[in-house]
């Protein structure tokens, strides 16, 4: 055990022990990994923003999603790429409502996510049925998301982030990042927990705040976070880490982010949070009958 979990106080026992989690009125079988797909409702995002601006087009995109495996779907209305400018929280809301409500009315088997980091968003869509809140600052940007999170049955992806989208990449240094991506889980963690939520996801933020070489060091060393508990998601779909990193550019980087979801599996990853479903879907089949074929799995 690490030096980190080692201090942690609470760990995610429940789910280290049964491989379930509490997402608002459903459990989430994670005794195989999931696949997250990415649903952005905006006109800015890195990779598609401007697609799904419609209803049509997000019903279209959602049932495109579930039919090629996806288990859970994240809608998010503010583009969190690099250099991006935050959008008024009663706008965030306006756009989201509408998308959680025809999600579960229509796709009642899917598991509806929603990327923002302000609670009183987070509230309002879990009041519509929303599954999980998929926080990029984990806790950080609004210091009422935990006492809000301990409120709402939904789960909580505590994702870590280094400064904001504006100026995360602005050279972002560290000691030893996965170090210091484990003590802020260790403290922000105790933040969640001393509220009383325990059904939370941990996700290391791939671009968020760390240059190329620290993300693969993270890639690499992240069966480290298996130490707190908790179930890991894996963002890095079509992110710069693959694509700077082979010379292209995200539209040409569905091969780079499916070997880097498969490395991330390897290592213990849960949930893999993608643009393309079904590549993501054909990794953890492939993964699971390499394990399968192992002696004494």
């Amino acid at each position: 055990m690490s030096a980190t979990a080692a201090a942690l106080p609470d760990k995610g026992k429940n789910f280290s022990q049964t491989r379930r989690l509490w997402c608002g009125n459903t459990f989430l079988d994670l005794t195989q990994p999931v696949v997250m797909g990415i649903l952005n409702i905006t006109d800015d995002s890195f990779y598609d923003g401007g697609r799904y601006l419609t209803e049509t087009a997000v019903m279209n995109r959602t049932e495109q999603m579930l039919a090629e495996g996806a288990r859970i779907i994240d809608a998010g209305a503010i583009s969190t790429r690099p250099g991006s400018r935050p959008l008024p929280a009663e706008a965030e809301t306006e756009r989201l409502l509408p998308v959680v409500k025809n999600i579960v009315r229509n796709f009642p088997e899917a598991l509806v996510s929603v990327d923002t980091y302000r609670a009183e968003v987070a509230r309002a869509v879990a009041g519509e049925g929303a599954h999980i809140i998929n926080d990029i600052s984990g806790g950080t940007m609004d210091k009422t998301m935990p006492a809000t999170m301990a409120k709402l049955e939904a789960a909580y992806v505590l994702m870590h982030i280094k400064g904001t989208p504006e100026n995360m990449q602005q050279n972002p240094e560290y000691k030893d990042v996965t170090k210091d991506v484990g003590l802020f889980f260790r403290q922000q963690l105790d933040q969640f927990v001393k509220h009383g939520k325990t059904n939370i996801i941990l996700d290391p933020g791939f671009g968020f705040g760390k240059t190329i070489a620290h993300n693969y060091t993270l890639l690499h060393e992240l069966e480290s976070f298996h130490d707190f508990g908790y179930p890991l998601l894996v963002g890095v779909s079509r992110k710069s880490m693959i694509y700077k990193a082979l010379g292209t550019n995200p539209e040409e980087a569905l091969n780079g982010t499916t070997v880097v979801n498969t490395l991330a599996l390897e290592r213990g990853a849960h949930i893999l949070r993608v643009h393309d479903v079904k590549p993501a879907v054909e990794a953890i089949k492939i993964i699971a009958l390499l394990r399968e074929s192992r002696p004494n799995a």
